[in-house]
């Protein structure tokens, strides 16, 4: 029998794996992974064949250009011959008829997943080597040749940070549920302070402790997860990005700020940004302008996703609590640019 699932016919996907994969036999179990907030993902098992994992764009209706998991599945595939780890990309379904949205299939690997920057599951001697790791597979990630990999069409090189600000901007706008001054002098200020200078690299979009898996044992990443929001981009934003943890406490999204980070033997903000830097060899440093920007597009993504709770199409269950941390992320932007002036 396969497993119930109240968004989806499951044994209409069974039916459809089978004929895509000859090798899965017996009756199919589905588990849904939880945290993820966006593009629902489930695990996929059968008595025999491969173990796989499922990820589907939500019920209900969109905003546009979100969820689009034929872009994740296109740059699995693009990065799969690259040092960049990435779990094995099977096939991509775009017919609404077998589950109700597209989604894609690929294998399931072992290891772990750790999001929190405090890395409590870790020996204290051993947690810098794993941020180290973060760092380090980022800088591959974008030293990738984008061209090269297929992927010129992928976004457009240049004026990066002009367009994402104006996209998170109409993004706002689209689905704000109240007014929010923090975020309106963000919408005026980026723009008038992007730095000098302008690079084009892959970028992961979400790049951060969890969305890498480590291998089982060791400081390795054997794959970075959720390319939703990938495309070609500024580097400095993902390495911005990646090192929010270090302004955020431990109560927004398992946050370090606060804590005694030499006696739990966890590098500074600028040590891990130190390691990117070495590691891609750029010369420009993350400025507080990156980090800005990183605060204001994670507030907007966040008011999406209480705009799809209060829409009823939230995945995850505990959506409503993470779309309210959107002010607050808006509040740390501010903080930031009130130093700047």
């Amino acid at each position: 029998m396969t497993a119930a699932v109240s968004e989806f016919d499951a044994d209409a996907l069974a039916s459809y794996l089978r004929t895509q994969l000859p090798d899965l036999k017996g009756a199919m179990r589905l588990e849904r992974i939880g945290g993820g907030q966006s593009n629902p993902t489930f695990f996929v098992s059968f008595r025999q064949g491969p173990q796989l994992v499922l990820r589907k764009q939500p019920p209900g209706e969109l905003l546009k250009s979100a969820h689009a998991v034929d872009r994740e599945f296109r740059i699995l595939r693009a990065l799969a011959s690259t040092e960049v780890p990435v779990p094995p990309a099977l096939f991509y379904c775009e017919e609404r008829e077998v589950i109700g949205t597209p989604f894609y299939v690929m294998e399931r690997l072992q290891g772990r997943v750790l999001s929190n920057y405090a890395l409590p599951e870790i020996a204290p001697r051993e947690r810098r080597a794993y941020l180290v790791a973060l760092a380090e597979t980022l800088a591959r990630l974008h030293a990738v040749d984008w061209s090269a990999a297929g992927l010129a069409d992928y976004g457009r090189p240049g004026n990066f940070f002009t367009r994402q600000i104006a996209r998170w901007t109409r993004q706002w706008q689209d689905s704000k549920g109240a007014e929010n001054a923090d975020i309106d002098r963000l919408i005026d200020w980026l723009p008038a302070h992007i730095p000098a200078g302008d690079e084009t690299t892959i970028a992961h979009g979400d790049y951060r402790l969890g969305n890498v898996m480590f291998h089982p044992t060791e400081p390795r990443i054997v794959a970075v997860l959720d390319w939703e929001l990938s495309t070609l981009g500024h580097p400095l934003a993902d390495a911005a990005y990646s090192s929010l943890p270090w302004l955020t406490e431990p109560d927004v999204f398992e946050g370090v700020r606060g804590l005694d980070l030499a006696v739990m033997q966890i590098p500074g903000q600028q040590e891990y940004l130190d390691v990117y830097l070495q590691s891609s060899g750029r010369a420009a440093a993350v400025q507080p302008f990156h980090h800005a920007f990183s605060l204001f597009r994670f507030a907007v993504i966040l008011e999406g996703i209480s705009a799809r709770v209060r829409a009823g199409n939230a995945a995850g269950e505990n959506a409503a609590e993470v779309g309210n941390l959107s002010a607050r992320f808006a509040r740390y932007a501010a903080d930031i640019i009130a130093t700047e002036g």
